[in-house]
């Protein structure tokens, strides 16, 4: 039970009537009176309100969340009691939240009830849970509040936000990937699957003419090919301290590769490849390479609360491991922050992984390096900063070299670019057929 402003204004006017008293003794009987009568009806009032029925509180929310989207929750409400109810409500939500809308308060009539919203958004990826929701119920004579704590659990998993890979296959759908940088190029005869027959056109090589067919139909007739399909896509996620780097408040270097993971995943699919995952240097899960509509979302359920660590990643370990389980010539995709004192154990990863399949290291570029460069000199500091950011970039440079005359394709680029780029290099690999 907590005092309600009702009860202190009353004892508010009990102790001025105490101060008259003082100065005209005649009023001290009736303010005695007075006082006893005020603690009467006070304990009266809490026990009919610790009596009374709590009411029913039910939190409605998805089960499922994308992190950095505001959500609403939905709070429903009974009155169980025979006279209206005045009730102030508070969720115990994650801590891992922005919470817009609480507390909440209802005067409830008799024996109804209502719902009403507030708004959460997650900013991070997991599982959170909901404790319990607070309720404080005015009692009968407003002279009280009973604190009840409504036991609510409610688990709730936070996925990476999917808009924009929904945006991205919307595009794909409507056949307008280079709206959003991602090449597609139509070509006639060049790819490594036959699709069909057709008659001939202006600009077909004369290979792509079926001799067979143009002498049934007496007309010249052209084999058309399209990508190959049913190839294998592996990524290893690095989950080391480095993809912990955050720039300017915007996602972490995992986020921003994660995300790109799967847009790219939804892409293969799409062109009828399997998709599959090992993560390394903290927490190691393997997701073996799958095709159809449900490997993207097997996929997001197994990486959706995957977080990196503060270990530093083993790629030699990590390509032995996929050395020998991956079977199947595949392309071997690493999601990793490059540093220069990786050189020689990359090097030894990618000669392990060269040996059966298509290597391609991506590297998250640190936007903040360049920054430190193209900002004016004006100081000694911060000229001493321009040429380490310089140096450190060299030094990188010299390392993809390295890395690229090992027999690796290398993309060096900054997280924003990440998505676009692993989709193009994909399609650059599809129509080359190096796959």
């Amino acid at each position: 039970m907590r005092p309600a402003p009702r009860l202190f204004w009353l004892l508010g006017g009990w102790l001025a009537w105490a101060v008259l008293a003082s100065f005209w003794p005649t009023l001290i009987t009736p303010w005695a009176v007075g006082g006893v009568v005020l603690l009467l009806f006070a304990a009266l009032d809490g026990w009919w309100a610790w009596r009374q029925a709590p009411p029913r509180i039910v939190r409605k929310l998805a089960h499922s969340l994308p992190v950095g989207v505001w959500r609403e929750v939905l709070l429903e409400i009974e009155n169980p009691l025979p006279q209206k109810s005045v009730i102030r409500v508070f969720d115990h939500y994650p801590s891992a939240c922005d919470m817009e809308g609480l507390p909440l308060t209802f005067t409830l009539a008799p024996q109804t009830r209502t719902r009403a919203p507030y708004r959460l958004r997650f900013t991070a990826r997991g599982e959170h849970s909901f404790v319990g929701i607070e309720a404080l119920i005015d009692s009968p004579f407003s002279l009280l509040h009973r604190r009840v704590f409504i036991d609510a659990t409610h688990c709730a998993r936070v996925y990476p936000n999917f808009a924009a890979v929904a945006k991205y296959a919307l595009l794909a759908t409507d056949n307008h990937l280079s709206r959003i940088g991602v090449r597609q190029r139509r070509r006639r005869g060049e790819g490594q699957s036959f699709h069909q027959l057709r008659e001939y056109r202006e600009g077909d090589t004369p290979r792509q003419i079926d001799w067979k067919a143009t002498a049934r139909v007496n007309k010249l007739v052209s084999r058309e090919y399209q990508d190959e399909r049913d190839q294998q896509i592996m990524f290893l996620l690095d989950c080391g301290n480095r993809m912990r780097a955050k720039e300017d408040g915007s996602l972490s270097h995992f986020d921003e590769a994660l995300n790109a993971l799967l847009l790219l995943a939804h892409v293969a699919l799409r062109q009828g490849d399997a998709v599959g995952c090992m993560s390394f240097g903290h927490d190691t899960r393997l997701v073996p390479a799958r095709k159809g509509r449900a490997a993207l979302n097997h996929l997001m359920e197994r990486l959706f609360d995957l977080e990196p660590g503060s270990n530093s990643p083993d790629y030699r370990s990590a390509a032995t491991h996929i050395a020998k389980t991956v079977h199947k010539r595949s392309l071997v995709l690493i999601l990793t922050n490059l540093r220069d004192e990786d050189d020689e154990e990359l090097r030894d990863a990618i000669e392990v992984l060269r040996r059966r399949h298509l290597v391609l290291l991506a590297s998250l570029r640190e936007t903040a390096v360049q920054h430190l460069i193209e900002q004016p000199r004006t100081t000694l500091e911060a000229a001493l900063e321009a040429a380490a950011a310089l140096q450190y970039i060299s030094i990188r440079n010299t390392t993809i070299e390295r890395l690229k005359r090992s027999g690796a394709h290398v993309l060096d680029v900054t997280p924003a670019m990440l998505p676009i780029a692993l989709v193009n290099r994909y399609l650059d690999f599809k129509s080359s057929g190096a796959l």
